[in-house]
């Protein structure tokens, strides 16, 4: 069994309340109270496999390339069939495509010889897949299971080092900070949250505050004020 996730003691002095922290997270409920993830799948295995193929792509690259990949390669048994160079015809537009796909045509084969093809519910057995790691395995888990789990992407990374809320210099220093202080009520949508407020309002070239949902309780040294 792989050891749980460490919830060590926080910080000394945390730049924010426990109070402010669900205010923020109870503004993201409001206004969002069902946030989707934004990569186009039709069951487990295909969004397995559209997050494996969304490393260091965008998701709209992305479901471009897999709308036609999933018509006709949909279960593992049907991506091991289709092969590594056809399924390379299918996602040229993606970076790092050919690793990819070698990566994607071994996780099927994988599912199908160890998991019956079916994607396990399981953190251990889902980052033994090739090209597999804990950021896909906690997307998967969350989306296709409802698991509470929290993946940190860039956005996520970002934030909780820009606005001081879990800062971190690894994704999983910024993943078990976050774990410390998401009230467990707001920990199922929490990553979505995040990662939409990382995409569209917290940019990272620069944060749109006059369209920031918790302006008022941030922190960040990036804050812009109003004049």
């Amino acid at each position: 069994m792989p050891k749980p996730v460490s919830r060590k003691a926080p910080p000394a002095t945390p730049l924010y309340s426990a109070a402010e922290v669900e205010a923020m997270f109870a503004r993201f409920a409001a206004a969002n109270p069902e946030p989707k993830g934004e990569l186009e799948s039709v069951n487990a295995f295909t969004l397995l496999v559209a997050v494996v193929l969304s490393a260091q792509a965008t998701d709209a690259g992305v479901n471009k390339a897999t709308r036609a990949l999933f018509a006709v390669a949909d279960t593992p048994d049907k991506m091991a069939a289709l092969g590594e160079e056809r399924l390379c015809e299918f996602i040229r537009t993606i970076g790092l495509y050919r690793a990819k796909a070698r990566n994607v045509i071994a996780l099927s084969e994988q599912l199908v010889a160890e998991h019956g093809g079916t994607v396990p519910e399981d953190r251990a057995a889902l980052e033994a897949l090739p090209g597999v790691g804990r950021k896909t395995a906690s997307v998967v888990l969350n989306i296709a299971f409802g698991q509470p789990t929290f993946a940190v992407d860039t956005h996520i990374f970002r934030l909780g080092n820009r606005l001081g809320l879990a800062p971190g210099k690894t994704p999983l220093e910024v993943e078990q900070a976050f774990l410390r202080i998401i009230p467990p009520a707001y920990l199922r949508h929490a990553h979505h949250w995040l990662i939409l407020h990382g995409r569209y309002v917290c940019k990272a070239r620069k944060p749109d505050c006059g369209r920031c949902l918790i302006a008022d309780l941030c922190q960040s040294p990036e804050k812009e004020l109003p004049l």
